[in-house]
Parts: structure tokens; sequence; C-alpha cells
């Protein structure tokens, strides 16, 4: 029996108004809302808890138990309310390169994103790169930059893939490298384990949350509280002074309640 997203809970978590439609504008208010609503969130990797991608799971902790998520869930949960929507949605994997080197080697498919297929051509939609979340799917063409209300971005050609780049400053980061190539269920499952459990990957060394609220990203990394304007700037920063800050960030700005005691996390957070 095929999993079933429940669309109204979903739309209801998003604060969603109207009736969704596959078309461009419901996509892009979609993805504005979800990134608003659902902040990406890495405490079960974090943690050593497992990451389950089937919707079931996902709906409970998401719905439910008032969570985030990271890219595999994230993006899993939105492809699954596109698909119920009516859209044409492929998953596909991409090659994080947000802290390389432009010289490093290409590593793991250790990222998920989507694309949707519209009636303007396909877009690459994605809410769950945390570090820098998209708040609008862009058009898969090259070599142009496409503002959003939270930054500028640009896919380049990379040697036959395509690499997605946010503007910082008056240069480009990299954000990562993918193909069109989909992605089964098997492989995604493969790569999220992976993601999840090994070292090289930032999740069971770095506490990461993000949230776009209104023109501002908020984050927590570590014990570092961070807000930036839509360029990347840091508007300000500062170490969390103690569990009950930290409790306080994550139940009003971030708006999620932890699996643990939040003392557990900043116990286990270094600066």
């Amino acid at each position: 029996m095929a999993e079933v997203l429940d669309l109204d809970a979903y739309l209801k978590r998003l604060s969603f108004g109207g009736e969704p439609k596959p078309d461009l504008s419901t996509l892009m208010a979609l993805q504005a809302a979800h990134v608003a609503a659902i902040p990406f969130e890495g405490l079960d990797p974090y943690l050593r808890r497992p990451v389950a991608l089937d919707l079931a799971t996902l709906q409970e902790k998401i719905f439910a138990h008032r969570r985030g998520g990271y890219c595999f869930e994230l993006n899993t949960l939105f492809m699954a309310a596109l698909e119920a929507i009516g859209y044409s949605v492929t998953a596909l994997a991409g090659r994080v390169r947000w802290m390389s080197a432009p010289d490093a080697p290409l590593g793991p498919r250790s990222h998920m994103l989507l694309k949707v297929e519209t009636s303007e051509g396909p877009y690459l939609a994605d809410v769950g790169f945390g570090v820098c979340m998209l708040d609008a799917p862009l058009p898969l063409i090259v070599d142009r930059e496409f503002p959003t209300p939270m930054g500028v971005y640009r896919i380049d050609d990379a040697n036959g893939r395509y690499a997605l780049k946010a503007r910082r400053g008056e240069g480009w980061r990299t954000m990562y490298v993918f193909d069109l190539e989909p992605q089964l269920p098997a492989d995604l499952i493969m790569s999220n384990w992976f993601t999840s459990t090994h070292a090289a990957p930032p999740f069971l060394s770095t506490l990461i949350v993000e949230r776009i609220v209104g023109a501002t990203r908020r984050k927590i990394v570590n014990r570092r509280y961070i807000v930036e304007r839509r360029d990347g700037v840091v508007e300000s920063e500062r170490v969390i002074a103690d569990a009950r800050e930290m409790a306080r960030l994550l139940d009003e700005v971030f708006e999620i309640t932890p699996p643990v005691a939040v003392s557990d996390v900043f116990a286990r957070a270094s600066d």
C-alpha cells in the first residue's frame, strides 16, 4: 500500500490558505511558506538518533511533534506534497560544496533536491539546504541571475553538471553541484543513511538549526545564535549563554520542540 500524505495537515503546518494548484505561482508560494514554517534542523543525527524517510514517520515528527528536519526529510515531505497537488516531480541528488575549496574533489551525494515540471519549464526546488535555505524555486537555466526575497542565485555549468551558487557580498559561493539523474527511493535511503551516520558530513559534529524569519535568516550553530541578512552579511552573532536561552530560542524563534531535554543538547554542543 502506497504511503499517503495528509495534505491538509501539511498546508495547515504552513498556514497556507487557498486552493493549491499545480502551477508556478503555487510552487513559489509553497516553497516560501515551507522554509518560513518548517525549520531546517539536524537534531536527530546530532543526537545519534535514526533518520527515517517514510511519510508516516515524517508526518508524526513534523506535524505531531513540532519538529523540523534536514534535507532528505524536508524535501521528501515537500515532494510528497507537490505530487499530491498534481505536480510532476523528480528527486535529484547534490554534492555539497559550501565549505569546499574551489579545487577540492567532488564529495558524495549527500544532499537531496527536486526538479519540478511547470508550464514555464523545469524548476529546481529545495527546502532543505541548511546554512542557506532557498526561499524560492529557480528555473533550470544556466548563466542567469535570479533574485529572490532572501538572496540572489544562479545556476552555472560545472563540467557537464550544474552548480547552484548564492551571491555573498561581491562574490559567489557554490552551494552544491548536481545533475539530472533521477534518484530512486533506494538511492535516497542510502544517501540519507550515509549523511546521517558518517563523520564526513557535518551533522554528527555540528548542531545546525535554521529558519527564515521575515527578511532574515536565523541560525543556531552549536552554541552560537546568528542573524543574517539576505546577502549573507551577519547582522548579529552571540554565544548562547546556557540551556535556558537555547530552549527559549528553539521554542520562540525556531518553533520546535527537541526530542530530548535541551540541557542534553546544550551540553553536547561546543562554542
